[in-house]
């Protein structure tokens, strides 16, 4: 079931120079969502910009919801100027496709650069059930963040950098490969992350759930701008879904990307 709710803000954190963590009190959105679930945002009273902005939930606490945006354009700059108090109007839970939450023997957490945030809730839920193993990746230590959060719900949590300048050097894909082999992997980030973890879960014969970061401009499958290629639809007749529908978080071998 989805809402819209005028949420209120009532915690902002600068978590750098343009990424912005917002804690919001909803009365109906929060006690619905569940890990990998997405929000639909107005950011301004007007009509400009038209269109709302997909942002994942990144963690569900009672009647409050966390979510944690990037500035990338016209739309999440005039959200981040928000201030505590300020009504935010949401749209959600979105999402049909959300991670399972279940006992596993062991959990291995794929996140790189903005595609961590979808993550945590689904590590915060596992915690005690199952071990969990988080890899992180970013391109360098300007960009690290909630390293704390994801230390707390882990039991081994590795960060990598491209350029090595926090944590180890490398890809966070690169350090999994490494360890011990999981037996269930929940992923998001970079297409070429998810399609090499992808590869290596099929090779290991590994179930693995991605989340996918599509522009989903209406989040109701309204626009149909979100396609996915169905896996091994006919090349003639090709089946798609929806990210904003069917997704946002899909079994690995069911979806092309």
């Amino acid at each position: 079931m989805k809402f819209q709710e005028k949420t209120i803000l009532v915690e902002r954190t600068q978590l750098k120079d343009d990424i912005f963590r917002f804690k919001v009190k909803t009365e109906k959105i929060a006690k619905e969502s569940k890990p990998g679930n997405f929000l639909e945002i107005k950011v301004s009273d007007s009509n400009e910009p038209f269109l709302r902005r997909p942002i994942s939930i990144f963690s569900i606490d009672g009647n409050n919801i966390e979510f944690i945006f990037q500035v990338k354009g016209k739309g999440t700059e005039i959200l981040s100027k928000k201030n505590v108090g300020d009504q935010i109007d949401i749209l959600g839970p979105l999402g049909y496709g959300t991670f399972k939450i279940q006992e596993y023997k062991t959990v291995a957490i794929l996140g790189g650069g903005i595609g961590i945030y979808p993550l945590y809730e689904a590590a915060k839920q596992l915690k005690g059930k199952t071990k969990i193993n988080t890899y992180l990746g970013f391109r360098t230590k300007e960009y690290v963040t909630v390293v704390k959060e994801f230390e707390d719900v882990s039991d081994k949590l590795i960060i990598a950098t491209d350029d090595g300048t926090y944590g180890e050097k490398g890809f966070a894909i690169d350090y999994l490969k490494k360890a011990e082999k999981p037996d269930m992997i929940m992923a998001c980030g970079p297409l070429p992350m998810l399609r090499a973890v992808k590869e290596y879960a099929l090779e290991n014969n590994i179930p693995c759930q991605v989340s996918l970061e599509e522009r989903m401009g209406c989040g109701l499958g309204a626009c149909l701008g979100c396609a996915v290629k169905v896996a091994n639809s006919p090349k003639d007749a090709p089946e798609y879904w929806h990210v904003c529908k069917a997704g946002p978080v899909f079994e690995a071998k069911d979806v092309e990307f």
